[in-house]
């Protein structure tokens, strides 16, 4: 799953964390490798009219292609930096999410008055994830799918137990 503890719940100390990611599917690695597949599949039919007027008609058209793949996988990449990090202690329970662009947004609470709720309907996905403490109420792992969200909320039920 895209998150991981400090140590798994129920905590035996009142001190955990917990860290929270997007799921990447396609790693670095793979990325280039299918880039590299891509560029060979568009040059293939470059070779036929190799040494041809007809190449430069059509290579702008396939380097545009490439570009425009390359640019949106980029973007993905980029949006999927998010980090969220929950930290709690004996007194205070601080939310910290990461932007890939922008400052980073901070949420701070009373230990004992959090609260996590679940949202089956009625928020951006279903069964969005809020902690509620003080005067306002922050998400938790939107970018998670529908079952991670649910084990999610089980799980910060057991670790914000008193």
């Amino acid at each position: 799953m895209p998150y991981e503890w400090s140590s798994p719940p129920p905590h035996e100390t009142l001190d955990w964390s917990l860290s929270l990611w997007p799921y990447r599917s396609l790693l670095r690695r793979d990325f280039v490798l299918f880039m590299g597949a891509t560029a060979a599949i568009i040059a293939l039919p470059l070779l036929v009219v190799l040494g041809s007027a007809v190449l430069w008609g059509l290579l702008p058209f396939f380097a545009i292609a490439f570009a425009g793949l390359w640019a949106a996988f980029n973007a993905t990449y980029r949006s999927g930096e998010t980090l969220e990090e929950l930290v709690v202690t004996e007194t205070t329970a601080q939310l910290t999410r990461h932007n890939p662009k922008g400052a980073a947004q901070h949420w701070e609470a009373n230990r004992h008055w959090v609260s996590v709720h679940l949202h089956p309907t009625g928020g951006p996905v279903s069964n969005y994830i809020t902690l509620r403490g003080g005067a306002r109420e922050v998400e938790l792992g939107a970018f998670l799918d529908n079952a991670e969200r649910l084990a999610l909320y089980d799980e910060l039920k057991r670790a914000l137990k008193p």
